[in-house]
């Protein structure tokens, strides 16, 4: 790709902007922007330009003009049939300091030196000054046979814009830069995403808007690999589509797991690439410079699932680190002294690796946990994924979705809301009163909620407990951005419980019917015979057939309880229907 010669009028382009799909494009990812794009519809070099230049504090005023007379939908008016060259390109709305002094030049005879003296006085806005250019721009007009109402009309026109006015070429210098940055992503996607996450890798907020990105296009996140992985993000081959083309994904960048270094990423790979994958924990560990990768490192490595290829189970590799540490170190010294072992030689890893202690793996919501605290954000899973087929009954809007939702209702509006707590600032007002900033994320993405003292104060221990909460908030849009107080938070868990549900059990036999009777009776109506509002139906073989046998009673159906069912022996298919 040539970046000078990219050809100025691409389809692609154009459409991918006239969408708002501007993610990752210079100048144009504010929703504000997106929405400016969508309702333009660019189809040429010079809107771009126009939009770097209007979308600032006022000129922004003229895009609805400027939207509506590039449709046809406003009647375009140059201000004297003399100024049309000069205002042809934008409609009839001046909007860069080089048409301010076009315009002088053209109605007032102004010389290029003298009309920059104009725009420079426009910009100062001092009276004296100015009062001094309204009269030479009214003669000048006089001797072509402007009246001087008309005149004087057009000065004032010129000096409210040109109190503003935007440079051209630094604006299409900017708007080159944009359409450059959005060529790459309309023609080159996947590689374009890889090379801005690589860009922001120390940047956790700005990965979770990419992560959001490539799901919205369909393009796999894969997660960080050992074997697979490098330093930064990179593009990998996947396989094929449904038409038989190759399809990309995004592999995870090693280097973007907090705590463990660009340089010893980079080494790490290096090795890799060079002599070969890694086999195993002990053997990786041996083939490392232990000046560039210590416990610290492989700690995070593990907990962010990049050792997952040597061994999935997490938290027996990360009880072992100093054990695995250890070997590798014997290995490496008598590598160094250049000493043979009866089962090897130094080059293979010295003697037998020691066998790893028995430890149970992580529960899914610690391994979710440590996965957030080393790469930023849920990457495997998420801790609302039991949750997603009960949302709809709650009227939850996903955070992907939280911005339609607002325009759609006038830039205000009272939305519900999912999330697992990602982080809580606390602050105290002059007044002395305690408010939060709280961090929160959903499977779709992540957003933040204010909460103020009232709330806080019944909230605090829900936010501590690490459970899914459900927020109600009034979301209001503001300079682009949503912002979100908080009406009540309540725990996500609770609110599914009181809204009915009903659960479809597929089994293979009649054999897990005790055990699941038993956790029905123990937990489903754990809480109270009758709290329970939810309906459990079983669908059993039989001969040639199925029979579907609805429980009686209500039950309390939770996510939780779902997996409990779902893991004993037998069960088929667990469902929400």
């Amino acid at each position: 790709v040539d970046l000078q010669r990219l050809p100025l009028d691409d389809t692609r382009t154009f459409e991918m902007l006239s969408r708002g799909d501007t993610t990752g494009v210079f100048q144009c990812e504010s929703s504000g922007v997106r929405d400016v794009l969508r309702k333009l519809k660019p189809d040429r070099f010079e809107d771009i330009i126009a939009v770097v230049a209007l979308y600032r504090p006022g000129p922004m005023d003229n895009i609805p003009s400027y939207i509506k007379r590039k449709h046809g939908e406003e009647e375009v008016d140059f201000l004297h049939p003399t100024l049309e060259r000069s205002l042809k390109e934008t409609y009839g709305i001046p909007i860069y300091q080089e048409q301010v002094m076009q315009m002088a030049q053209e109605l007032s005879g102004y010389s290029l030196g003298a009309a920059d003296l104009l725009r420079r006085a426009m910009g100062k806005k001092i009276k004296a000054e100015m009062d001094a250019q309204r009269d030479l721009f009214v003669a000048g007009a006089a001797e072509r046979g402007v009246d001087k109402a008309t005149s004087s009309r057009i000065f004032e026109t010129i000096a409210k814009f040109a109190g503003y006015g935007f440079n051209k070429a630094h604006a299409a210098a900017y708007a080159l830069i944009a359409y450059q940055t959005a060529w790459l992503k309309a023609n080159y996607p996947v590689e374009f995403l890889a090379a801005s996450m690589t860009l922001d890798m120390g940047n956790t907020d700005k990965l979770g808007v990419y992560r959001q990105e490539l799901a919205r296009q369909g393009i796999e996140l894969l997660p960080p690999d050992i074997n697979r992985s490098s330093a930064d993000f990179a593009v990998e081959l996947i396989g094929n589509d449904e038409t038989g083309n190759p399809k990309y994904g995004v592999r995870y960048a090693l280097a973007a797991i907090k705590g463990v270094g660009r340089q010893a990423m980079a080494a790490l790979a290096a090795e890799r690439d060079v002599n070969g994958p890694f086999k195993e924990m002990f053997e990786m560990a041996s083939r490392l410079d232990p000046q560039l990768v210590n416990k610290k490192q492989l700690e995070h490595l593990t907990s962010g699932g990049a050792l997952d290829g040597l061994n999935g189970n997490r938290a027996q590799v990360f009880a072992s680190i100093d054990l695995i540490l250890g070997h590798a170190g014997a290995v490496q010294r008598e590598r160094a002294a250049g000493q043979l072992n009866l089962l090897g030689d130094a080059a293979d890893g010295g003697g037998a690796a020691p066998r790893l202690p028995s430890v149970d793996d992580w529960t899914q919501a610690e391994r979710l946990q440590r996965e957030l605290d080393s790469i930023g954000f849920y990457l495997s899973a998420h801790p609302l994924d039991e949750y997603q087929s009960m949302l709809g009954r709650l009227g939850i809007v996903r955070a992907a979705d939280l911005a339609a939702t607002v325009r759609a209702s006038g830039g205000s509006a009272l939305v519900k809301l999912a999330g697992a707590v990602l982080g809580v600032q606390q602050r105290t007002s002059q007044r002395g009163s305690r408010y939060a900033f709280v961090q929160l994320s959903d499977p779709s993405g992540s957003f933040e909620i204010t909460i103020f003292s009232e709330v806080l104060a019944i909230a605090r221990d829900l936010l501590d407990s690490e459970q899914p909460v459900l927020v109600t908030a009034i979301a209001r849009m503001e300079d682009d951005q949503i912002r979100l107080t908080t009406q009540a938070i309540n725990n996500l868990e609770d609110a599914v419980e009181s809204a009915p549900a009903r659960l479809k059990v597929w089994l293979d036999a009649t054999e897990p019917l005790p055990s699941l009777y038993r956790l029905i009776e123990e937990q489903a109506r754990g809480k109270g015979a009758g709290r329970g509002r939810g309906q459990i139906s079983l669908v059993i073989p039989a001969d040639d057939s199925e029979v579907e046998i609805a429980l009686d009673g209500g039950y309390v159906c939770t996510p939780q309880i779902r997996a409990a069912i779902r893991a004993i022996p037998g069960i088929v298919e667990v469902r929400e229907v």
